[in-house]
């Protein structure tokens, strides 16, 4: 993985395990790797993993199961798609907008753009 240099490591390596929640490489209910797994697979010290398996405990995406691991909480897909859709219309919605206006991009212009992703 190929970190950034303007966010923390442990939110891009949460970021990552929200997207293979949500493409379901680790299905609801199911195990995810440990913190010494991932942190092989990724090349970064086990104490940002455990920071990271934290961060996603805190905010109910992942719970731990005593001596056996950690696992997707149920409704974590569902989570994560509405803690993206608010970040998505607080955070990149308003970049968007302003960049449309300076280039004076239509609201029709960008509908027309859009459908060629359907």
């Amino acid at each position: 993985m190929i970190f950034k240099q303007n966010s923390p490591i442990y939110l891009q390596i949460a970021e990552r395990i929200m997207d293979e929640i949500l493409t379901g490489v680790y299905p609801a209910n199911e195990r995810i790797p440990s913190v010494r797994e991932y942190g092989i697979t990724l090349e970064v010290n086990v104490n940002t993993m455990v920071k990271v398996y934290d961060h996603l405990t805190s905010i109910g995406l992942i719970y731990n199961k005593r001596g056996l691991g950690y696992f997707v909480s149920e409704n974590a897909p569902l989570q994560i798609r509405k803690l993206r859709k608010e970040q998505f219309f607080s955070e990149f919605l308003p970049q968007l907008a302003e960049k449309m206006k300076q280039l004076n991009i239509s609201e029709e212009d960008l509908k027309k753009a859009l459908a060629q992703y359907k």
